[in-house]
């Protein structure tokens, strides 16, 4: 089991309404806990976003929509704390998102986590149910380590061991997609990644004042934007079976 594992959440400081439950996780996390603060994209000069975010295609499938400040900033949140996994020497780091709510479960989940986690390299603590087809990993009472064939979306929270954090830092040196929608892509990383389930985590957004990085899309772009995303999640799930 991972000894040395840090609980960090991540937190814009302008987002004020988020902070009671942010005081909340760092009550509840079982490791040691500090915030980590998050990268505002839209405080970056364009010449920075250029600097680390490619407009065109670095993988396949080419992921179909252009980020915006807020989706960058976000990826570059991720990048930093896999940095500071390497930097404090961490064996892992829980990664929790600041709009979530911890509940029972959540600790016995964790703890399976951290004793797979040096073989696993990042386990996935999902706040929507898992539907797709998967493969248990390990289980202990009434939690299971699952590998699903098409790894969901979000990084709500997340145990990333420090293996797995210098693998991901020279893989995104830039990148072309959001941060979920690349680790998706276990064909590119290598790391298909697992998610402990039931995860003891709930999404509070609606409580904590809203997304930080939606964008209002006018309706006809909304159907457009439909189209394309089947499209690609057509082409991920495609990507995703057994060879």
């Amino acid at each position: 089991m991972a000894q040395n594992i840090k609980t960090f959440v991540v937190h814009l400081a302008r987002a004020t309404t988020r902070r009671p439950l942010v005081d909340r996780l760092l009550q509840a996390t079982p490791f040691d806990a500090e915030i980590f603060d998050a990268v505002e994209g839209a405080s970056l000069s364009p010449a920075q976003h250029a600097a680390v975010y490619s407009q065109h295609p670095l993988f396949a499938p080419a992921y179909p929509f252009s980020l915006g400040a807020g989706e960058i900033g976000c990826f570059l949140s991720h990048r930093a704390l896999w940095q500071t996994i390497l930097d404090q020497d961490l064996d892992a780091a829980l990664i929790l998102e600041d709009d979530l709510a911890i509940g029972p479960q959540f600790a016995q989940a964790v703890r399976l986590a951290a004793d797979h986690i040096a073989d696993l390299g990042v386990v996935q603590f999902q706040v929507r149910p898992i539907a797709d087809p998967a493969t248990v990993i390990a289980q202990h009472g009434g939690v299971q380590i699952i590998r699903p064939q098409v790894t969901p979306l979000r990084t709500s929270a997340q145990l990333v061991s420090q293996a797995a954090a210098r693998h991901l830092l020279a893989l995104t040196e830039r990148f072309d997609r959001p941060v979920d929608t690349f680790l998706q892509m276990h064909w590119i990383t290598g790391l298909p990644l697992a998610c402990a389930v039931p995860s003891g985590v709930s999404d509070h957004t609606a409580d904590a004042g809203g997304s930080t990085i939606s964008r209002k899309t006018p309706l006809n772009q909304k159907l457009a934007r439909e189209v394309k995303r089947y499209l690609y999640r057509r082409a991920v799930r495609r990507a995703s079976r057994p060879a």
